[in-house]
This record gives structure tokens, C-alpha cells and sequence, in this order.
């Protein structure tokens, strides 16, 4: 049986990476502070649409420049602190927030591995991940996906050259705002 976008209900849950698929990600390189954080044109827009689909909005993201020490957690935690603050006033949310500052690219909750996932299920036990769509814009947030048994949407907003079929990527769209209108 195939499925597509419209097989979408109430009982579903939505993950979102967040650099490349909420705000413009630097180029081998991090967000440090939230002075560095530009929003994509429409992700606010998106969120918005999408929270009003979904009852459950949770991000997932591999933050790196943390375990390296460039950057604090406090510095972290005070990026999301303000970008929920503008999601919120514009009428979208983010239920919750799960990263990971792990080097080690075998650490259970380093994307492509599920355990952030695993996280959120304990945290929100009503999570099916049948009923999970993870959102991304690498390969590694599809595999993320796939090991958590969702389905998967490549955003190609730092990858337009990605080669499609891809056996990851169930849906692709220009960016978050192009998938939230097609739902």
C-alpha cells in the first residue's frame, strides 16, 4: 500500500532538524549565539501551518560545535530559547527540543542514529513512529528517520543537486514552506 501526504492525520508526529531546514546553516561551520540565526523566508509561516497538522512538533539536532567547545550549552539553549519565542508569537510551536553534542559519531543520539527519537518516544509515549515524519536536509536526517521506522521529506535548501529517487527520501520539497502548503 503506498502513502502519500494526504494519509496524514491527527495521530501523527512531526520531527524537524533545525540548521538548513528552520534557519540558514553556516558552511562548515556554526551557529554560535543567536545574533548568527536568520530564519529561512517562510519557516515561521511553515511552522505555523504545520503545528495546526500536527499534534506533536518535536526538533532533533546534532550540535557538534558544543562537544568541541566553540560554543557553550548555555549559548545553545539560549538560541532555542529566542527562536521559540518567535515561532511562538507567531502562532507555531515547537513541543520539544532534543540535540545532541556528541562527537562521537557512534554516540546513540548522533543523527543518523535513532536516539534522540528513542528520547522523545519516552518523553511523549504516545509517539508511533509508523505515524512520525522526520523532516531534513542531509541524508544523515533521512537515515535518522529510517532507523526510527518514519517516513522521511528532504528539504533541498543546502543540497539542490540531491539525486532523486533516493532510497531515504520518501518526499522532497524546495524547503519547509513548500512542504507545510503541500499538506
Amino acid at each position: 500500500m503506498s502513502f502519500t501526504l494526504s494519509d496524514i492525520d491527527k495521530n501523527w508526529t512531526l520531527f524537524l532538524d533545525r540548521d538548513g531546514v528552520i534557519n540558514h546553516e553556516k558552511v562548515e561551520d556554526y551557529i554560535y549565539h543567536y545574533g548568527e540565526f536568520t530564519f529561512y523566508k517562510g519557516a515561521i509561516e511553515a511552522i505555523k501551518i504545520l503545528a495546526q497538522k500536527f499534534p506533536r512538533i518535536i526538533l532533533v539536532t546534532n550540535q557538534k560545535g558544543v562537544g568541541k567547545g566553540l560554543m557553550t550549552e548555555e549559548s545553545l539553549q539560549d538560541i532555542h530559547k529566542n527562536m521559540l519565542e518567535e515561532i511562538t508569537i507567531a502562532g507555531g510551536r515547537i513541543d520539544s527540543i532534543y540535540y545532541c553534542i556528541a562527537l562521537d559519531s557512534s554516540h546513540s543520539h548522533r543523527k543518523p542514529n535513532p536516539g534522540m527519537a528513542f528520547q522523545a518516544k519516552q518523553d511523549f509515549p504516545e509517539i508511533d513512529f509508523s505515524k512520525s515524519l522526520m523532516v531534513g536536509n542531509n541524508i544523515s536526517d533521512m537515515e535518522f528517520g529510517r532507523n526510527a521506522g518514519m517516513r522521511t521529506v528532504f528539504v533541498k535548501t543546502t543540497k539542490p543537486e540531491q539525486v532523486l529517487p533516493h532510497p531515504a527520501i520518501d518526499f522532497a520539497f524546495d524547503d519547509l514552506l513548500d512542504f507545510a502548503k503541500a499538506l
